[in-house]
């Protein structure tokens, strides 16, 4: 399998560091608000790798931290604390809101197919492993104390901006205009480890540390966090591109400097979900998340299915152009699936051919194998259901190839044919039995039509054949029940 490494700026071959099994960290939401379908983006393409992981035999363990503490907007360590501003914002305590978002954010997940990862870890929970970790940069000299903060010394490494070779200039204070310089930082790129000058005065989660009443900065959450779950050796770091710098380079600098050693072989990014406007986000433009695609008529999963079709190092653009053609693309994928499914319970004896199956599943795993590319993964699940060969190979490889898209075909499919058989005995159970005899026969027919008419609003032609029938003597009289007629 090869993998983009953002460490090594190529595709790389992934070899774990233990054969057989892979150590897996997934940075994960700021519980301050939804997640909007940006923000998802990246954890359904981290779900598919995780996935495949698992359907290539490997064992994986597979981690994502909680932010429910600090987690300040800038990258300057200034602005506005998220989860104060998410507590303001619905009058509820830090860890009311945290509570609350957290529960929508897994809920979001099982939407899309997203699998839980093995261990979810609240930062809150945390606050031990934190200052004994920074306890011991400090030791080790790698951290320094200033204006009552304790602060990462980036000049003490050899390399700090693993990612990029950006000149330091370019990287003043966070990079953006109107972030104020922190006059306590020995060099620009120093970030923040533990706070006890708070900026806020109604600041509610505070902890007793070596260094005062304070509480963490957000970049050592996800050291202390993976370190907790997978030990000192990592294989796969995934995240938002937007993390790379300063979130996880922050991350690689300090878990190194405790560590001593290499500490995370292959980094994967994955780039943003566009608007036609520019990058999506909670504070600009419609607050796009999937309970608002829900309302508005929109299957998760075919949002989802949307994700796929394109790869995950390319920038993808939502509009609701583009999801509606997805939208249909997928009912199309459903409907094929469905007769696909109806073909297969008409040769009930059938078994999938050995050989099909495996040139059919070679397809599909040669394009995961070619750096995670799903777009070619949804190709062969089209050519399998095209293929010549029995509907039951193809019906095999259909389930198989969904283990790892997670788009619900089967599921889909057979509500589908549900619904079809349903109305079918429907529209048969709604077709009159007219009597045999010819001169009833015609009557009955005239009052069907007559009750069509009226079903279709046609109240002109309803009352066109009730005043037919009363020409030739026969009564109408309409009840609950429905419409008896008699002769005069």
């Amino acid at each position: 399998m090869l993998l983009y490494n953002t460490l090594t700026h190529s595709r790389d071959e992934f070899v774990p560091n233990e054969p057989g099994k892979v150590k897996m960290y997934t940075c994960g939401p700021t519980v301050y608000h939804y997640a909007h379908i940006g923000n998802l983006r990246t954890y359904i393409m981290e779900d598919i790798l995780d996935r495949y992981l698992r359907y290539s035999g490997y064992e994986v363990t597979r981690v994502m931290n909680i932010t429910d503490v600090g987690h300040l907007t800038s990258d300057g360590d200034t602005g506005e604390d998220k989860m104060v501003k998410g507590a303001k914002r619905e009058h509820k305590t830090v860890m009311e809101i945290a509570g609350f978002f957290t529960d929508a954010f897994f809920a979001d997940l099982e939407k899309l197919g997203i699998r839980r990862p093995d261990y979810t870890q609240p930062a809150t929970g945390c606050i031990d492993d934190f200052i004994r970790v920074i306890s011991s940069l400090i030791e080790k000299g790698f951290a320094y104390e200033a204006g009552g903060n304790i602060y990462f010394d980036t000049s003490k490494l050899d390399k700090y901006y693993v990612f990029h070779d950006f000149a330091e200039e370019d990287l003043e204070v966070g990079v953006r205009e109107g972030v104020e310089a922190d006059g306590n930082k020995r060099n620009k790129a120093d970030f923040v480890l533990w706070f006890t000058k708070s900026k806020f005065d109604d600041q509610e989660l505070k902890w007793e540390s070596p260094w005062g009443i304070g509480y963490p900065g957000w970049h050592i959450e996800c050291s202390c966090i993976a370190m907790k779950y997978l030990g000192e050796k990592l294989d796969i770091h995934c995240g938002g591109i937007d993390n790379a710098f300063p979130h996880h380079t922050n991350e690689i600098a300090q878990s190194e400097a405790y560590i001593g050693h290499k500490w995370c072989n292959y980094w994967m990014h994955v780039m943003h979900l566009n608007t036609s406007s520019g990058k999506m986000s909670k504070s600009s433009g419609e607050f796009l998340t999937v309970s608002l695609l829900e309302q508005k008529g929109y299957d998760p999963l075919a949002y989802r299915f949307f994700c796929l079709q394109s790869h995950y190092r390319r920038n993808l653009v939502f509009t609701y152009e583009n999801l509606d053609n997805a939208s249909g693309a997928y009912r199309k994928l459903v409907g094929k699936v469905a007769a696909l499914i109806r073909e297969t319970k008409a040769k009930p004896g059938e078994v999938p051919d050995a050989e099909d199956f495996a040139a059919l599943k070679k397809r599909f795993t040669d394009a995961l194998d070619n750096d995670l590319n799903t777009s070619l993964a949804v190709t062969a699940l089209y050519d399998a259901l095209k293929s010549k060969t029995s509907a039951a190979t193809r019906l095999a490889a259909v389930k198989d190839f969904d283990t790892v898209l997670m788009i619900g075909l089967e599921a889909a499919a057979e509500k589908l044919i549900a619904d079809e058989d349903a109305k079918k005995a429907a529209d048969a159970a709604s077709v009159p039995v007219f009597s045999d005899d010819p001169a009833v026969r015609a009557i009955e027919e005239k009052i069907y039509a007559r009750a069509a008419a009226k079903k279709a609003k046609n109240y002109a032609e309803a009352d066109r054949i009730r005043a037919e029938l009363l020409a030739e003597g026969i009564v109408l009289t309409d009840t609950a029940q429905g419409t008896t007629w008699s002769k005069q």
